[in-house]
């Protein structure tokens, strides 16, 4: 909050704060609410926390590639950042293999219980949270088999180079020996302690994760935090690879505890689970390639809006100005139509994916934006032979390697830290991943036994000039499209360096249509943080939007990005003001 105060007082935003207001130091070079990015020729990683970054390059420097690396960061945070992620979870991840000249994504997501009809998990739901609410967000109705395990396996299998026990040895011995907590993710962990205890009985078991993470209440920053039974579970999957996740003793621990607290889940769903190696999807944005991975994930969500916005020139006004905001926040409302309309599990609904991405459709939705006035109402586009109609806590990492490698990588227990159910003994949280179905059976992403729920969830890529340029991502809900939008925006409209791109204010829209089935205001709420210009805030809403200034950061999400120089071959990274991470490199 205090970087935002700072923030608001340069601009000369009046902003209520204790004490007087004082804005940022000086700097020789680039943006003064901003700070240089990181530059390094050997290798690189950017995490949502310090000690995960210095765990990745360590990794790096033994030999291990970018996908050794990623794991290793993504295993550090599962224990150091379990607000945002851990092996409960789902994760997808975009590499770019030097070796190959291609980009390979991989859909590491879980899939519904096999055992319980849509029928059933609709009157379970209503006996929870009534009729017409949707799935529940916590306790067992929401959990889908964890997906991060495999993944994992896959990406190490295909591209890693150390063996698994080394990759894992730095988070094993950190959940052993303990870490201080972070400031961000202190507040993270009070956070979802307050949400837990204001809704356990929707959470049926809580006396497992009180044990793991609230024995003592939640811990404060500096204090040093162990987790030996996520060390425990560690090391078995060090020796056994995923084989001891879905076939062996967590899958075996799991269907236990699901069936003592009356859950869903069965030995048998971890057995029959597997990731899927996706192709990317890219659209041209000014030069530059966006490539996103396709549903179940949201990922192509900020490809429509690219191709939506590559109709307007930006430039013509200013990053802040209330022109460029109106244009991004439509764009975002038409492609979100779309996304609450066709993105599901293609096993079970295809959708015109093509066709949302084409050039011509682009054009006719910018052909609805009022540059004057915020639409009442957008509506998805209509398509023959398509499917009837019917806040996120995550991780992002990426890493570089010396030899070119890069990997972007996301990884979430979605919604406030998950779903509250900690299986005995095994020091994790199962997601809540669950609750983003729909439960409306003419609904291309309504419930169906084994499959995998709409995502959230998604690692970017960009190319420029048929050359891997920039693994990045920005993590929160349906925050990731926006966010990965105005990242491409304000390095390629604004010219901006790569921290300042992730420094400088955001917008999130939030309402619409939902993929749940349970919609919001079709005009939402345009949030804003408190860099953006009071004439700008004005503006808009005298164009009809409806205005939020939110100045404590928690709904824009979460930026970590590595640029390769083309000419030099140097990376650039760049990391989040908003939470504890940093970039190392070497």
């Amino acid at each position: 909050m205090r970087l935002m105060l700072a923030f608001a007082a340069l601009v000369g935003i009046a902003h209520a704060a204790e004490g007087p207001g004082i804005g940022p130091g000086a700097r020789p070079i680039g943006a003064d609410w901003s700070r240089s990015p990181v530059y390094a020729a050997s290798g690189m990683a950017a995490t949502a926390q310090p000690l995960a970054s210095q765990v990745a390059v360590d990794i790096l420097k033994k030999g291990g590639s970018a996908v050794d690396a990623a794991i290793a960061a993504n295993a550090a945070l599962g224990l150091m950042e379990p607000t945002g992620c851990g092996i409960g979870g789902d994760l997808f991840a975009i590499v770019w293999d030097p070796k190959t000249r291609k980009l390979y994504g991989i859909n590491g997501s879980g899939r519904a219980p096999m055992g319980r009809t849509l029928e059933e998990t609709r009157a379970k739901s209503a006996a929870v949270v009534g009729e017409g609410n949707g799935i529940p967000p916590l306790g067992h109705l929401p959990v889908t088999v964890p997906g991060t395990v495999a993944a994992w396996q896959d990406l190490h299998d295909r591209f890693g180079k150390l063996p698994m026990r080394t990759v894992l040895a730095p988070a094993i011995a950190y959940a052993e020996d303990g870490f201080p907590v972070s400031p961000v993710i202190a507040y993270y962990l009070e956070r979802a302690y307050r949400n837990f205890s204001a809704r356990e009985p929707m959470i049926g078991e809580f006396d497992n994760a009180r044990a793991v993470w609230f024995k003592n209440g939640p811990p404060k920053a500096g204090e040093i935090f162990r987790n030996p039974a996520l060390a425990r579970t560690y090391r078995l999957i060090a020796k056994d690879g995923a084989r001891a996740f879905y076939q062996g003793a967590v899958a075996r621990t799991i269907d236990a505890y699901m069936k003592r607290i009356g859950g869903d889940l069965r030995y048998e769903d971890f057995a029959a689970h597997k990731s899927e190696w996706v192709d990317p999807g890219c659209v041209d944005y000014r030069g530059v390639e966006l490539c996103e991975l396709p549903p179940n994930s949201q990922g192509f969500a900020a490809l429509q809006m690219l191709s939506i916005l590559k109709n307007v020139d930006l430039r013509r006004w200013g990053r802040g100005s209330a022109e460029t905001i109106h244009y991004i926040t439509e764009a975002k409302r038409l492609a979100f139509e779309d996304v609450a309309r066709y993105y599901a599990d293609p096993a079970f609904a295809e959708a015109p994916l093509d066709a949302l991405l084409s050039d011509e459709y682009g054009r006719n939705r910018f052909g609805l934006i009022d540059p004057k006035r915020a639409m009442p109402a957008p509506g998805p586009g209509a398509f023959m032979n398509s499917p009837v109609d019917k806040s996120s806590d995550t991780t992002y990492l990426t890493v570089a390697d010396k030899d070119g490698m890069m990997v972007s990588l996301i990884q979430s227990n979605y919604r406030g830290m998950g779903s509250g159910l900690a299986p005995d003994g095994l020091g994790f949280m199962l997601h809540d991943r669950g609750e983003l179905f729909s439960l409306d059976p003419a609904h291309p992403n309504a419930y169906a036994p084994g499959k995998r729920p709409f995502q959230t969830i998604i690692p970017a890529f960009a190319m420029k000039n048929k050359e891997p340029w920039l693994s990045f991502g920005v993590m929160g809900g349906g925050m990731q499209p926006q966010g990965h939008v105005q990242i491409i925006v304000n390095l390629v409209d604004y010219g901006m360096g790569l921290q300042e791109a992730g420094d400088a204010a955001r917008l999130h829209h939030d309402g619409g249509r939902q993929p749940t089935g349970v919609d919001d205001s079709p005009l939402g709420v345009l949030q804003l943080e408190p860099g953006v210009p009071a004439e700008t805030v004005a503006k808009l809403k005298k164009m009809g939007h409806e205005v939020e200034i939110v100045d404590d950061g928690v709904v824009f999400g979460g930026y970590q990005a590595i640029l390769k120089d083309p000419e030099t071959g140097v990376y650039v990274g760049a990391t989040e003001m908003r939470k504890d991470g940093t970039v190392a490199g070497y």
